[in-house]
């Protein structure tokens, strides 16, 4: 297996598109309408989306590939928090003032997890955030992905807070996990 990460380019928005269509539904709770899940995609995860995120100067996409291979990607955002509660959330978890940046996205193919390639990919990724300046990476996760609690807790991030989280017209709990980096 030959594992690699790399940051993501203009090119690489219908690649994004792909392993994020494919990815998407496996983070939310079982039951979870796939009418919902598809209106998420549409509306966050399309390619235009993606083309969107990656001519945003405040957004890092890493992609992982498996002997160039698209399996996984993550997305880093900086910038202010614009949701006052959140902030109020993850400012107190942030050393000394210091900036933090959200993990906002973190996905790998079905068939890639326990290959080791989500921390080859966590370690890129984190590096990626402090290379921004960032002292503190934050993330928000669904309370009922456990495999996903696990690896995050494996990783460092600790459980700071709560927030909601909007998949189609059916709002979730997510627990807000963060570390300094």
């Amino acid at each position: 297996m030959a594992i690699s990460t790399r940051r993501a380019t203009l090119e690489d928005a219908a690649v994004l598109h792909d392993v994020a269509a494919r990815t998407f539904g496996l983070a939310t709770p079982a039951g979870t309408a796939q009418s919902d899940i598809d209106a998420f995609i549409a509306l966050r995860l399309s390619r235009e989306s993606f083309e969107n995120y990656l001519t945003d100067p405040l957004r890092v996409l890493l992609l992982a590939e498996n002997e160039d291979r698209p399996v996984g990607y993550s997305m880093l955002v900086g910038g202010e928090i614009a949701d006052a509660d959140l902030a109020a959330t993850v400012k107190p978890a942030t050393p000394d003032g210091g900036s933090a940046i959200e993990l906002s996205k973190f996905y790998v193919l079905l068939d890639n997890h326990g290959s080791g390639l989500a921390a080859t990919l966590m370690t890129a990724t984190v590096q990626a955030a402090a290379a921004t300046g960032a002292t503190l990476c934050w993330l928000g996760v669904n309370q009922q992905n456990e495999r996903a609690a696990r690896f995050y807790t494996k990783h460092g991030f600790e459980i700071v807070g709560t927030k909601r989280f909007l998949v189609g017209c059916t709002w979730f709990d997510d627990h807000v996990r963060a570390r300094q980096i």
